[in-house]
């Protein structure tokens, strides 16, 4: 036999109300009904939960856990009958965004904070990639949306373009390519250089900006990379918002590099008609247009 749910509610009120009459009245139930509910849970269980020689409804120690436990139930009931009401008004279950983190996570997560607040019952998963790893993982993950710095096009994708971002090639001060001035790329290729590695699985993709030499360390992120060209171990480049305060501090400096020594690229959002946006990635894919446009102004 199955526990009546509804038996805790009746506790919940006995307790409450301080006894079986007053309960009854709340409970909209006959005295007996109420009684007899209370007996039956007793008996499917084999504990008493009520002290009867009481003359309030006073719960037994076994009864304060049952009750406190039969709680814990109750409330569980009520998130997912409220999940199954948002559910029925459009909201998705689950919303995954792939991120290349070459781009700022500041306006990333000022959208997602504002998500947060609306108390949602869709669960988000962020995850980040580099390079030909956005896509792929978007693809394997049948993921939502990706927030990526460059993708191989298709007739489903549907992108929105996100402000531009700013390359900058730089070395550490202390580097001897910093006191250089006009600098080739032969003599580039004669020091070390700092890349990000591709996290696909099949490293397909080509770095177009890398420079060619035989001395190259990849590395799995921007903040080992800017920590590796702190410690002047190599040159190479960086996203500008990353290292404002390294660059106006004279830690990092400019390369003065006759290709250019800066690079400007246009981050794209981008969904798929494959999967249609629910609810909830609509209105995060206009909360990150809105905190990338704020981020500019």
């Amino acid at each position: 036999m199955r526990i009546d749910v509804d038996a805790f509610k009746v506790l919940q009120v006995l307790v409450e109300e301080g006894s079986f009459a007053k309960a009854a009245e709340r409970l909209h139930k006959a005295q007996s009904a109420v009684s007899y509910q209370v007996k039956k849970l007793e008996q499917h269980l084999g504990v008493n939960l009520f002290c009867r020689d009481q003359y309030r409804a006073e719960l037994t120690p076994e009864g304060e856990v049952i009750l406190a436990e039969g709680q814990k139930l109750l409330q569980y009931l009520a998130n997912i009958e409220h999940l199954a009401s948002r559910f029925s008004e459009g909201w998705e279950p689950k919303l995954e965004i792939i991120i290349d983190g070459a781009l700022p996570m500041n306006p990333i997560m000022r959208a997602l904070k504002r998500l947060s607040q609306l108390q949602l019952p869709t669960k988000v998963q962020l995850n980040m990639e580099f390079l030909g790893g956005v896509q792929d993982r978007f693809e394997r993950d049948s993921a939502d949306l990706m927030l990526v710095k460059d993708y191989r096009t298709g007739p489903n994708y549907r992108p929105q373009p996100l402000p531009q971002i700013t390359s900058v090639l730089v070395v550490s001060a202390e580097h001897p390519l910093a006191k250089e001035q006009s600098l080739s790329l032969f003599e580039l290729q004669h020091h070390v250089e700092l890349t990000i590695e591709d996290s696909s699985a099949d490293k397909h993709y080509r770095d177009e900006l890398q420079f060619g030499g035989d001395k190259v360390f990849y590395l799995s992120g921007f903040m080992m990379k800017k920590d590796a060209l702190m410690m002047g171990l190599g040159f190479g480049w960086m996203p500008d918002f990353l290292i404002e305060e390294e660059l106006s501090r004279g830690e990092l400096v400019e390369v003065d590099f006759s290709g250019g020594s800066r690079y400007s690229f246009t981050p794209q959002l981008v969904s798929t008609m494959e999967r249609p946006l629910g609810r909830a990635g609509r209105l995060f894919t206009s909360l990150i247009m809105e905190e990338f446009a704020s981020e500019n102004t």
